[in-house]
């Protein structure tokens, strides 16, 4: 996890979904794009996934690996887009930007809103507690069976469904914006703990002592089968052409050591590798 880092949120705050606005009203087409030389790329506030640094550079398993494919088309200029996750989808429909490189899951009501590339990432879930864990927490079941624990979600993230799914109270669940707020709002007891993937969490962790990753974590158990979500590159529907474009550059490049080696250098383990494999968006956007 050599990328996590304390700054990288702080920069990130500074731009916010109001910077969408000022982009072109119009996705282009993969013709437009490489005629051009630039595509507009979007992330979100998160680490390791994609997120900007002070610098100014985008840095992530999904920006790091989009920064590969389009050197393959030959798009030589990115202009970084940062917004928060629940404007991801909204600004692809808006056409505000090209392709989002956020390792958003691919989910089946996702994929009805916008395209998705083939996964690129895969990854399990987590929690981040107070340091200590003095609530004693470790699973998502938790707060289904304890009604007097809250959590804390963010805007738009698929943990929302989980809880959901598990039964969890809606009074008990805690909205915040972007993943930057979650550190304060589990350390001030605004919420026992936030649900986020385990990456996320522990990307999170490593920024203060007054957090922790919540030990002996038991991956959500929903329909049956364990939670794993694969991250995908996402585009606005109608955009196959560059979809289809990145898909085989991405195909290939999943084939070298350079991706295994970027994606193992942000925390993803050898199973999050090799899982990435193991489902085609086809099967996830069927999923029930």
């Amino acid at each position: 996890m050599t990328h996590f880092g304390k700054t990288a949120a702080l920069a990130l705050a500074a731009l916010t979904a109001s910077s969408l606005t000022t982009l072109s009203a119009s996705a282009a087409s993969l013709a437009e794009i490489q005629e051009s030389g630039t595509v507009r790329i979007a992330v979100a506030n998160e680490i390791p996934y994609g997120y900007v640094d002070p610098t100014g550079e985008a840095l992530g398993a999904g920006p790091d690996v989009a920064k590969a494919i389009m050197e393959t088309l030959g798009v030589e200029n990115i202009e970084w887009v940062t917004t928060n996750f629940s404007s991801l989808i909204p600004g692809l429909q808006a056409d505000r930007f090209d392709m989002v490189a956020a390792e958003m899951a691919i989910l089946p009501d996702r994929c009805q809103q916008v395209l998705f590339s083939e996964p690129n990432s895969s990854y399990g879930e987590g929690l981040l507690v107070a340091s200590g864990n003095p609530k004693d927490i470790h699973a998502y079941e938790d707060f289904a069976q304890n009604p007097d624990l809250r959590v804390a979600i963010m805007a738009g993230a698929d943990q929302l469904e989980m809880m959901q799914e598990l039964g969890v109270d809606e009074a008990n669940l805690v909205t915040i914006a972007a993943n930057a707020d979650a550190i304060s709002t589990v350390s001030t007891g605004r919420a026992d703990a936030y649900a986020a993937t385990s990456l996320t969490a522990s990307g999170l962790a490593s920024q203060s002592d007054a957090v922790e990753v919540a030990g002996a974590f038991t991956d959500p158990i929903i329909g049956g089968e364990e939670v794993r979500s694969w991250g995908g590159f996402t585009f606005a529907s109608g955009n196959e052409e560059l979809r289809d474009a990145v898909n085989a550059a991405l195909a290939d490049f999943k084939q070298t050591d350079a991706w295994a080696e970027t994606l193992s250098g942000y925390g993803f383990t050898q199973a999050d590798l090799d899982g990435s494999s193991a489902r085609t968006t086809e099967e996830l956007c069927a999923s029930s």
